[in-house]
């Protein structure tokens, strides 16, 4: 009885912290593993993104256009009377952004991952070892959706680390929480145009 208790008072603590509907809420990643007697251990606090929404956007593309603005970590998708939906992305690290523009070439449901030959050498020379190629599922860094961008190897795709969400730390790919790339997903066509800004 005293443990229900401290409880439900503990509950309404937290519920009284809670901050507001749409505000972003402050957590924490706990990452690591066991193999070779790695700790777990904490990363740097992160905040969820707000939900995508339906924003003013004036721009010369036509209508299912998506546009990403490194700078500002949000991806457009565009709609007609000048609006767009605004998601809020992950963006390619120091020394691996870019710009542009392409076409969707393809999209896939829990793809596969198979990594360039350039970044498992890379990760290996930093002393992490990744595999040449992963089923797709929810342990796969890819995510729920993949949509790839002309024969480049970039990908609008979901993520396994949803706190990279409004960062800079992706090989270039532009990474999405896995409830938003499905959303876009359904709403983007195959050969519709991608600029990078």
């Amino acid at each position: 009885m005293r443990n229900y208790f401290w409880t439900v008072v503990l509950m309404g603590l937290a519920l009284a912290a809670a901050p507001a509907s749409g505000a972003r809420q402050q957590s924490f990643q706990v990452f690591g593993g066991m193999a070779g007697g790695d700790a777990f251990s904490i990363g740097q606090p992160s905040f969820e993104p707000l939900l995508h929404k339906t924003v003013f956007f004036s721009t010369g593309h036509e209508p299912g256009t998506v546009i990403v603005r490194t700078g500002e970590r949000k991806l457009y998708y565009v709609l007609s009377n000048n609006e767009a939906v605004e998601y809020h992305v992950g963006v390619g690290r120091e020394g691996f952004t870019w710009k542009g523009a392409n076409r969707i070439s393809r999209k896939a449901e829990w793809p596969d991952w198979r990594p360039p030959r350039e970044m498992i050498e890379r990760e290996a020379a930093l002393g992490r070892r990744i595999p040449k190629y992963m089923q797709g599922g929810p342990h796969n860094p890819l995510g729920a959706r993949a949509i790839y961008i002309g024969d480049t190897q970039f990908r609008i795709h979901g993520t396994t680390e949803p706190w990279s969400i409004g960062r800079a730390v992706s090989s270039g790919c532009i990474r999405m929480m896995n409830e938003e790339v499905i959303d876009l997903y359904d709403r983007v066509a195959i050969g519709a145009l991608v600029v990078v800004e």
